[in-house]
């Protein structure tokens, strides 16, 4: 193979793989936010799940991006591990339709498709026909791709050092090793199955070492998922491990059934064109897969927790995120409802209040183990914010009162509000991780100016909340107070900050951080005085 050749086929992947790239990125731009809201409405019942894994994977074109979708909501615990592997499962199979696209020879028109999607990508303003002209472009890379590693890998036929190389993968388990690593440096089995269709429809690689090359690939697709839950918590780390032992137990389910059965023989006879009988071989091993592991993913959600298992604060964070009081709207009277919901919002105020009070903390005391319990908390009353309002709204379908009804809308607005105390907690926390990493402080005399405004906008956050749950208003007078102060050192705080930077005694970022924290103290103030009020009549 002559170095020009070598180019080619270099060439011709690098093509098919930013092709690949740039359709999925037109497919996911066209589709806006739905993918995720499709995906993060995946339901407990598994087959559903499958069904969305199925479609969000034919949509972007990549299991990988939607594994990684799936391990960001895992991580979020916006998605139980027993939803993701549903999807998990949907996306083996969804992605196979790339081979089976591929197996279609339209090299002719691969022309006019990258020259209308280049038009509509270049020339057009409206943005949903450049993003569909992105699809199509990326569409006749992709196959243009194809075409140049055809041409390339034609000549490897007569070459005595690749045949070679082809006899040792006639073991099996080479192939399959060669197969997981092959696809782990291409980070795409949709690629490297193309691939090997392409040597196949060649003629320079037998079908039963394919097969042995894409039971690899399936295992080697699990590596961008393994890389990017590095940074994920312990649950996004499942969700990753999770698919790696779901494409592991497949390949072994599959190399016994095609040793023990005449399933590849079968296979062959669907189909005269080797780039067909690739792709077929494709779609039913992994359908095959689905039917039967379906059936067992309690099993293998098991096996995960042995590799991670599940540590007390786990526990309770998850417990935190269910709701306690609120089960059973609509099998209550109203007024106990409407008390109830009044227990669950003092309970999302005390895990905020929480978490504001540990960011404070952080701010003042850094750790990395403190902002990842702060993000861990902000996430739970997220959670818990989306719970309540979704309870809320069952509420108004009940028989109700005019004060009944002012009382749900009060309590509505007091979940808002202390869902915002928490939003600043996590603003907090950035705060002190950009000082940190930018080496910066505040001088001392900044550094005790705000941990006394900190100390008395907590002190009014917990007010509120108590406030709130007991509706003992003695304590209005001592809130409305604090929050007055707050307000005042709001403003004598940013006029020192004005004097020591006239006086060159602030560093510019610790400055620019020290006005934005004054900021989110003051407001986390006027939050704590609208919930303290809230269920007051006026």
């Amino acid at each position: 193979m002559t170095i020009a050749q070598i180019l080619s086929l270099l060439g011709g992947v690098g093509l098919f793989l930013f092709g690949m790239s740039i359709m999925s990125t037109g497919l996911k731009n066209s589709c806006g936010d739905n993918l995720q809201v499709i995906l993060e409405k995946a339901t407990t019942n598994k087959f559903v799940a499958v069904l969305v894994g199925i479609a969000m994977t034919v949509l972007v074109q990549s299991s990988s991006a939607t594994d990684v979708m799936v391990i960001g909501f895992v991580n979020s615990g916006m998605m139980a591990l027993s939803q993701a592997i549903g999807v998990i499962l949907g996306a083996n199979i969804g992605t196979t339709i790339t081979a089976q696209i591929t197996a279609f020879n339209i090299a002719t028109f691969t022309p006019f498709l990258l020259f209308i999607g280049s038009v509509m990508y270049l020339f057009m303003k409206n943005n949903l026909t450049k993003h569909i002209g992105s699809v199509i472009m990326g569409f006749g890379m992709l196959f243009q791709g194809i075409t140049i590693m055809k041409g390339a890998i034609a000549p490897l036929s007569s070459s005595a050092v690749f045949v070679n190389f082809l006899t040792t993968l006639k073991n099996p388990l080479l192939a399959l090793l060669f197969g997981i690593a092959f696809t782990a440096l291409l980070q795409s089995s949709s690629s490297s199955t193309v691939i090997f269709q392409a040597f196949v429809v060649q003629g320079i690689l037998d079908y039963d070492v394919a097969v042995y090359l894409i039971i690899g690939a399936a295992i080697g697709s699990v590596t961008p998922n393994l890389l990017a839950s590095l940074t994920a918590n312990r649950n996004g780390k499942r969700s990753a491990i999770l698919n790696l032992l779901f494409n592991v137990i497949r390949a072994l389910v599959i190399i016994i059934i095609i040793n023990v059965t005449p399933l590849l023989s079968w296979i062959q006879s669907t189909s005269a064109d080797p780039g067909r009988q690739i792709a077929n071989t494709h779609t039913i091993f992994a359908i095959l897969a689905v039917i039967i592991l379906l059936p067992f993913t309690d099993y293998i959600i098991k096996l995960t927790y042995a590799f991670i298992p599940e540590l007390p604060e786990e526990t309770k964070a998850a417990e935190d995120r269910q709701l306690v009081f609120m089960t059973q709207v609509n099998n209550v009277p109203p007024n106990m409802a409407i008390h109830q919901a009044q227990l669950e919002a003092a309970r999302m105020g005390a895990i905020a209040a929480e978490n504001f009070e540990n960011a404070i903390d952080c701010f003042f005391d850094y750790s990395p183990e403190k902002v990842e319990d702060v993000e861990e908390r902000e996430e739970t009353v997220n959670i818990l914010n989306h719970a309540i309002q979704d309870a809320m709204v069952k509420l108004q379908a009940l028989d109700l009162t005019p004060e009944n009804l002012r009382r749900i809308s009060a309590i509505t607005i007091a979940v808002t509000d202390i869902e915002r105390i928490s939003d600043h907690a996590e603003n907090i926390i950035e705060y002190a991780t950009r000082m940190k990493n930018k080496k910066t402080k505040l001088s001392k005399k900044a550094g005790k100016e705000l941990k006394e405004m900190a100390d008395n906008s907590m002190e009014v956050v917990e007010l509120a909340i108590d406030t709130f749950a007991s509706e003992n208003y003695d304590n209005l007078e001592a809130i409305e107070k604090i929050e007055s102060k707050v307000d005042k050192q709001e403003k004598q705080l940013i006029n020192h900050h004005i004097e020591r930077l006239m006086e060159n005694k602030c560093e510019p970022i610790a400055g620019v951080i020290f006005s934005d924290m004054v900021t989110d103290l003051e407001r986390c103030a006027d939050h704590a005085i609208n919930i303290a009020y809230a269920l007051k009549e006026h």
